[in-house]
């Protein structure tokens, strides 16, 4: 459900920046794991044309390390306290975090295709579609209301959690698959309709970023892209 008209002027959904486990294809979950080098490069780099271009007036993160460690770079930039909320963490995934989506097709082939097919998985401690974007759209509709209809909210958190809250926002079903593959430190754009109709946000951007920063983003500045053939349809899945 969409929800009542929100107080924000603007909402970013920013994901965080590239982490080792990006690099080598590992589906993250709720793992704790930093920032790599080019992943504070993408933060830094995004965090400034944020804050160049949106103005920033509240920007809050989840809890996990390499959603927070991007987060603070765009703190920095504006001056502000960048506050933390673990109802932002990443869908959790179970006994599937940690594994390439090769490794995971080939000791769960059935419950695999459910997922790359929109479903959930069963029986292997992954949360369901449904229950992220409860959670996640709980938070970011807590915080969108905080700020007044002039102010810019940023929400740092993560791949998946990001698409389902889209979703969430827009007042399509869990499933739904309309937005998906959001780059390291890039964003999706939310303004609220002032009708009062529903749904009550709109997707003005989606996988928005400096992209022009470099010749390839995810590989960092100056620095030779890795070989993406081997995993490229599960590196973010969702």
């Amino acid at each position: 459900m969409s929800g009542a008209v929100p107080g924000a002027g603007r909402l970013l959904l920013w994901r965080h920046g590239r982490t080792a486990y990006n690099a080598t294809a590992r589906l993250q979950g709720q793992v704790d794991i930093p920032l790599d080098d080019a992943g504070r490069w993408q933060a830094r780099t995004a965090a400034s044309r944020i804050a160049s271009r949106y103005a920033p007036t509240l920007v809050v993160s989840s809890d996990l390390s390499r959603a927070a460690e991007t987060a603070d770079a765009l703190g920095r930039v504006l001056d502000l306290v960048v506050e933390r909320d673990p109802r932002l963490r990443e869908r959790g995934f179970g006994e599937w975090e940690g594994l390439t989506g090769h490794e995971i097709e080939a000791r769960w082939p059935d419950e695999f295709t459910v997922w790359r097919t929109g479903g959930d998985p069963a029986g292997v401690g992954a949360e369901s579609r449904a229950d992220v974007a409860a959670r996640v759209g709980a938070a970011v509709r807590e915080y969108a209301a905080r700020v007044g209809r002039e102010g810019t909210v940023v929400v740092v958190s993560h791949g998946a959690a990001i698409g389902s809250v889209v979703a969430d926002l827009l007042g399509q079903p869990p499933h739904w698959r309309g937005v998906v593959g959001m780059l390291n430190a890039h964003w999706a754009e939310l303004t609220p309709d002032r009708g009062g109709n529903e749904p009550a946000w709109r997707l003005h951007g989606y996988n928005l970023g400096p992209t022009d920063a470099s010749s390839d983003w995810n590989a960092g500045p100056d620095v030779a892209a890795p070989d993406e053939s081997a995993d490229a349809d599960t590196r973010d899945p969702d």
